[in-house]
């Protein structure tokens, strides 16, 4: 049987992912009902469940998970004896962040250039996109060879782990031979990739409070102590001079021994502005994919329009601590706690509260499923041969779903090369990318139901 037919189905049913894409990429799908209304992430599931009640899946079934989300669960039954393959995409989306910075509306998916932006395109509506293409191209050449479970995450840009609970819970549902995450990417467009590795994840926020309340800054000012600086000088400790991540009792020395990341490369896709210096030691791939890395994501302090000349009484920060394999991420969050609370200056009452965690992933690269995989991407991608990567960003369920099914092959593929700008203003997917990954997932798919037939 030849590898020809897929390529061809796929790239016929483009136009028609295209207009797939942009009605899931319409919905407002940030689970977090302070930022977008609740019914935008419940509209987005069930069109992902009537997507997979379409293409002939059983037992479809919209999961209330703990975190108060949704995700969608759906079965498509294989030959007798075929092995089950679980795959994986999450429909909720990071919020569009300053709307008026996108050069096209974030929640309305626009061509330009060659890409198509709006946000989730990439990271990871797309993703979804592309199991359907998929699997509509093995129907298409003769029948699903694979038993297939699929799972929509609804809230894992939250990190609030209802899936993972969910699963734990009801150990059985997504139980399967191999899982593909279609959540990461490519090192570079046109570079097949799997992820290695993931960091793990530690989300906390920290509340300084100093007076009883805001005072006027002539008055007071200078002997006063104002919270809003105590948390400046606190959020600086957790940063050497070079902008080394520096939290106490927590090492930050291992090396990637993997594909490199050239410095040149990184500037450019960063968008690092010219003469300004990255930050930390070792190499970027050392940086971004081994070592943990600190950021400070958002502050809680008056707009510089409209700041009345006040001593702040209170301040409150959320810090991010990405934490590579190699450390136990709920060990990673006591210490970045115990650091916070600790390094407060000048009396400084602290609260520390944690909002999100997940632990870092290996993958086990010797697997037949991986050797399935490289001879997809083979094919996919002539020319090329499938490189293995780290990536710095955290899918706290990769490591749930090890924990449950040992046996398992886990796999992470997805549409997210460094120009999809994902979490970033004007998000994109290159459609050539998600119709070569949807045509190396499906030969991934017939290659690895042959193989378990060897």
């Amino acid at each position: 049987m030849t590898a020809r037919p897929i390529p061809e189905t796929v790239a016929s049913l483009m136009p028609r992912a295209r207009e797939e894409l942009a009605e899931l990429v319409a919905f407002q799908s940030v689970a977090d009902p302070a930022v977008f209304p609740r019914s935008e992430c419940e509209g987005a599931a069930h069109w992902v469940a009537d997507a997979l009640r379409a293409e002939g899946f059983t037992d479809v079934a919209l999961l209330d998970t703990p975190d108060g989300t949704q995700s969608v669960y759906g079965y498509l039954p294989g030959p007798a004896g075929a092995p089950t393959v679980l795959l994986y995409a999450h429909y909720d989306v990071q919020p569009p962040l300053d709307e008026s910075a996108w050069i096209s509306p974030p929640f309305e998916l626009t061509e330009r250039d060659g890409r198509w932006y709006g946000r989730g395109a990439a990271d990871c509506k797309g993703g979804f996109i592309m199991h359907l293409l998929a699997l509509r191209a093995l129907k298409a050449d003769g029948g699903v060879p694979v038993s297939v479970k699929v799972i929509a995450e609804g809230s894992e840009e939250q990190g609030t782990g209802g899936l993972e609970r969910y699963a734990e819970a009801h150990p059985e549902l997504l139980r399967a031979d191999t899982i593909v995450i279609g959540d990461t990417g490519n090192f570079r467009a046109g570079l097949p990739t799997v992820t290695a590795t993931l960091r793990g994840m530690s989300m906390l926020r920290v509340q300084l409070d100093t007076l009883q309340g805001n005072l006027h800054s002539g008055q007071f000012g200078g002997a006063a102590p104002d919270a809003l600086a105590a948390m400046i000088q606190l959020l600086a400790s957790l940063r050497a001079e070079d902008g080394t991540t520096t939290v106490d009792g927590l090492t930050g020395d291992a090396d990637w021994d993997g594909i490199q990341y050239p410095e040149a490369e990184f500037r450019q896709d960063a968008k690092v502005l010219d003469g300004v210096e990255l930050i930390g030691t070792g190499t970027v791939a050392d940086r971004i994919w081994a070592r943990p890395a600190v950021t400070v994501i958002g502050i809680d302090c008056p707009a510089v329009v409209g700041a009345t000349p006040s001593v702040q009484a209170s301040a409150r920060a959320q810090v991010s601590l990405r934490v590579p394999p190699g450390h136990d991420a709920a060990e990673a969050t006591k210490l970045l706690t115990a650091h916070l609370e600790s390094r407060a200056p000048w009396g400084a009452r602290v609260k520390v509260e944690q909002v999100g965690q997940g632990q870092p992933f290996r993958a086990d690269m010797s697997s037949p499923a991986y050797r399935a995989m490289a001879d997809a991407m083979r094919d996919a991608y002539p020319g090329q041969e499938m490189q293995s990567s780290g990536m710095g960003g955290s899918i706290p369920l990769c490591n749930a779903l090890a924990g449950l099914y040992p046996e398992a092959e886990i796999l992470l593929i997805g549409l997210s090369e460094p120009e999809a700008q994902i979490h970033a203003v004007n998000e994109s997917v290159s459609p050539e990318e998600l119709e070569r990954m949807s045509v190396a997932e499906a030969l991934f798919l017939r290659n690895y139901a042959e193989s378990k037939k060897a």
